[in-house]
């Protein structure tokens, strides 16, 4: 999945609590019992020599989908070494099923799902980057609720938090899949060890920091939101956290559904405070250049120059651990790791913005109720997360078997029963605006726009 925020529906509405969930299903009726073993979650197709005889032990945890068979059309945004990944990650219950999986990953997925649909030719399966897409789907009536063992599954798995993006009027449409956290800071503790430097722990300390960096020569700051039709994004994901943290999850989820206007003083406050680091000379743009070089630098190449101690500190979402040299030593001694941008208000504390997948489905043929009960399994989370660069905010999920540092940090934030997670805004915002006008007007602002005339344009482009 591409990590930056692509076509959006109206946003997804809030959760429902677990027992009105609970209650909207049929009273009394039981959840599918999982008796599933420890089984090879690491398997690879190619390394068994053409996969797990049904009859084997290997095969035991997947013996109440035995003897169903047929195939399940899956559609979704993850490609190439990412989508083989992906079908590495469910081989074994294929085998053992009978049941396969034709997986196809597209780039233009966000278009095609609407007119596959339209059409008729609806996949069984869909892996929806954004809550707000699937819920036009939802309001259309053509995905379909989570049959009742997978939403057992999800709710046993997946904090309340989670489970709101995909709950409509008491129902579940969806299981979480893989998961991204976008409120970390990138840094390097060879550098900051170097220089007498700590991680901070508010963002007043994380101000201090950046004006003793300043004061040692160094840009405290690298930034880049050059990303091509997408340009902007980084930017918005600033003003998130900011919002967020400054002003705690329930201002943030009014702001995302437009319960309080775009340009609401607090948000114009919010902006104001990450002006004081994205626009102040003094910070930015280490190694790049001037304030506005961040509008002209790629998200993919701002980070590097913390490698190089070229500036101190890049906020980008733990996805970016792919961008690191393949020799980078990325660990809290190492050349590179990273922290959760610290608090603003010690009340509110260090809420996540973050993102992810949620697979939902447009058929209910036994086939595909299985593959949606075994995608809600941890068995699947801990089978994806051993074949690398995936991680799932999954509560049981084994944290041993991630191995970049990050993913493991980044999960370990997303289980924490006392973190608050909200998803990235600009997912949930109509298309318009999260994909168009927040985009264009952070963009304009980092270029020198004011920052109340920046958010009064993209109020007012809500309702056009």
């Amino acid at each position: 999945m591409a990590p930056t925020p692509t076509t959006t529906s109206p946003p997804a509405r809030r959760p429902a609590p677990a027992a009105a969930r609970r209650s909207a299903r049929a009273a009394g009726a039981a959840l599918l019992p999982l008796a599933l073993l420890a089984s090879g979650c690491g398997y690879l197709a190619g390394e068994q020599g053409g996969g797990a005889d049904p009859g084997s032990a290997a095969c035991e945890p997947y013996a109440q989908w035995q003897d169903i068979g047929g195939t399940v059309e899956m559609y979704g945004p993850i490609r190439e070494e990412e989508g083989e990944r992906l079908r590495q990650a469910w081989q074994e219950f294929s085998d053992c099923t009978g049941i396969e999986i034709a997986y196809e990953g597209s780039g233009d997925f966000e278009a095609q799902i609407q007119v596959r649909v339209d059409g008729g030719n609806a996949p069984d399966i869909a892996i929806f980057p954004q809550p707000g897409l699937l819920a036009r789907f939802v309001d259309s009536g053509d995905a379909l609720p989570l049959p009742e063992g997978a939403a057992g599954l999800a709710e046993e798995g997946w904090s309340e938090d989670w489970l709101s993006y995909v709950e409509h009027d008491g129902e579940l449409y969806g299981t979480p899949q893989a998961s991204n956290v976008k409120s970390l800071v990138w840094y390097s503790p060879a550098v900051f060890s170097e220089n007498g430097y700590e991680t901070p722990q508010s963002w007043d300390g994380m101000t201090d920091l950046s004006d003793a960096m300043a004061e040692d020569g160094m840009k405290p700051w690298c930034a880049g939101i050059e990303s091509g039709e997408a340009t902007g994004w980084p930017a918005t994901d600033w003003l998130e956290n900011a919002v967020l943290r400054e002003h705690g999850p329930e201002v943030y989820d009014q702001w995302v559904e437009h319960e309080i206007p775009f340009d609401d003083e607090r948000i114009v406050d919010a902006l104001e405070r990450v002006d004081g680091i994205l626009r102040n000379p003094d910070y930015v743009n280490g190694g790049h250049g001037g304030v506005k070089s961040i509008a002209t630098t790629s998200q993919q190449d701002a980070g590097l120059p913390v490698n190089d101690g070229e500036c101190g500190m890049y906020m980008m979402g733990s996805f970016y651990a792919a961008n690191w040299p393949e020799d980078t030593d990325i660990s809290e001694d190492g050349d590179i790791y990273a922290f959760n941008l610290p608090a603003i208000d010690e009340q509110v504390g260090t809420p996540i913005v973050g993102g992810g997948e949620f697979a939902a489905a447009f058929a209910d043929r036994p086939e595909v109720v299985a593959v949606q009960e075994y995608l809600a399994t941890v068995e699947f989370a801990d089978s994806r997360a051993s074949l690398g660069r995936w991680f799932s905010a999954h509560r049981d999920a084994d944290l041993e078997l991630l191995e970049n540092p990050i993913d493991r940090l980044s999960a370990e934030l997303l289980r924490d029963p006392e973190v608050v997670f909200r998803w990235d805004g600009g997912d949930n915002m109509p298309a318009a605006v999260g994909a168009g006008t927040f985009w264009r007007g952070m963009t304009d602002w980092i270029n020198g726009k004011g920052t109340e005339e920046t958010l009064t344009y993209i109020e007012k482009s809500w309702d056009d």
